[in-house]
């Protein structure tokens, strides 16, 4: 017996090691319940790994049989083990639309779009209860996210919520709905705005290119001093309103699906306009130039808006309120950058030093524009200006505070800059 003992370990580590070998090279794929609640109804979809659904059932599946021969019974088994009840008890209807395989992770799944729909029209708090694959093979795994729900400010991949996960002693799990309020998602998508604009080097530059100008006057082909701060300040808010117009007409549009344009045109197009606007501060192309192209590009960029939110998945809620707090927050950063540079602007263009700070900062967005346009219309592999200009939008106090000191500088030390009032109020 004692001989045998030493053989009797050595067959058994080598028994544990070869049963544990495989497991650890492979691991075993999870189920994946992906929900987007919404006032009316729950949908999402249901993620099924293929090689653990091939197991549960007990038949060799291939990605053509899922979607063939054994389609039928496939979609019958998972919902028979899928159903949803509301905190009254009744039970919520649960629908599968058509299957389709994808790859995930590197393992093809059958995903199939869910659909729930409370009785009364109205999500609230639901039990979810889940047992595909894992009644059957009790070591799986399914992992419940809500990945949109409006009135909880979750409202893309990043704020998207666990919920739990689905084991073989856990096969019901409380689907918190009908929770937060409508000022909370209102609230969020506002962020989103300040956030997108904040981070978007483009509309940032087309913004600055149109208010350089804004406290000059444009007579006999060239850019005068402004004959009063009152009218400068005119200007400016006819800039910043005519771009809001333009870019929220076709935001509303594009987002309620009357404008569907492809994307690279729309940001090329946007390179254009930071180009035209460079140039209209360099030298006037037509007076109030600045207001027409404001909001004729507006147009544009409103493009571009409406494609975020639809990359974003945002459009799934309600689109008017999703509209007002995304614009909202556009408005408000547009705001800000306003409030940061006028005051500067205002006061270097009453110096003599405002026509080469004006010149040189349009050159700068001339060349970004240009190198923008060329990669977008992918002539250009990259960007060489892509670092600077990340830079220069993640340091906007750094850059604020560059402008005021120059202009406190220029007040100071720089004689004013002519103006001739007869003959900018004659070209009015």
């Amino acid at each position: 017996m004692k001989r045998l003992l030493p053989a009797f370990l050595i067959a058994a580590f080598l028994l544990v090691g070869g049963l544990a070998s495989p497991a650890g090279a492979h691991p075993m794929s999870t189920s994946a319940v992906l929900l987007d609640i919404g006032d009316d109804r729950v949908e999402g979809e249901v993620q099924l790994p293929l090689d653990r659904l091939a197991v549960a059932v007990d038949r060799e599946l291939t990605r053509d049989s899922v979607l063939g021969a054994d389609r039928a019974f496939l979609e019958t088994y998972t919902a028979g083990h899928i159903s949803a009840v509301g905190d009254d008890d009744r039970p919520w209807p649960v629908t599968l639309g058509a299957g389709s395989v994808r790859t995930i992770d590197g393992t093809p799944h059958l995903v199939y779009p869910l659909r729930i729909r409370p009785p009364d029209g109205r999500v609230t708090t639901f039990d979810l209860r889940y047992d595909v694959i894992v009644e059957e093979l009790l070591t799986h795994r399914i992992i419940a996210t809500v990945r949109y729900d409006f009135d909880r400010g979750i409202l893309k991949t990043d704020d998207a919520e666990t919920l739990g996960i689905f084991d073989y002693t856990t096969k019901s799990l409380e689907v918190p709905a009908g929770q937060g309020s409508w000022l909370r998602g209102f609230a969020t998508t506002a962020g989103l705005g300040v956030e997108h604009i904040g981070e978007g080097a483009d509309h940032l530059l087309f913004l600055l290119m149109l208010l350089i100008p804004a406290p000059l006057v444009a007579t006999r082909g060239r850019w005068r001093t402004a004959p009063s701060a009152r009218r400068a300040v005119g200007r400016v808010v006819h800039v910043v309103t005519a771009f809001a117009v333009g870019h929220s007409l076709t935001l509303a549009l594009a987002a309620a699906g009357v404008i569907d344009l492809p994307s690279r045109p729309v940001e090329t197009l946007i390179a254009v306009s930071i180009a035209v606007s460079a140039v209209h501060a360099i030298r006037p192309l037509v007076a109030h130039g600045e207001v027409f192209i404001a909001s004729g590009f507006g147009l544009v960029h409103g493009l571009a808006f409406a494609s975020l939110i639809g990359d974003l998945g945002l459009d799934r809620g309600s689109l008017v309120t999703t509209l007002l707090g995304f614009n909202l927050g556009i408005e408000l950063t547009q705001l800000l950058v306003v409030a940061l540079m006028m005051p500067s602007l205002l006061v270097l263009s009453r110096t003599r030093v405002y026509p080469a700070f004006r010149t040189g900062v349009a050159v700068v967005g001339l060349v970004f524009s240009v190198s923008w346009m060329l990669e977008r219309a992918t002539l250009t592999s990259y960007d060489p200006f892509e670092s600077v200009q990340t830079w220069l939008v993640g340091h906007p106090l750094i850059v604020a505070a560059t402008v005021a000191a120059l202009a406190v500088v220029a007040r100071r030390t720089v004689p004013r800059a002519p103006s001739d009032r007869h003959e900018v109020l004659s070209a009015r």
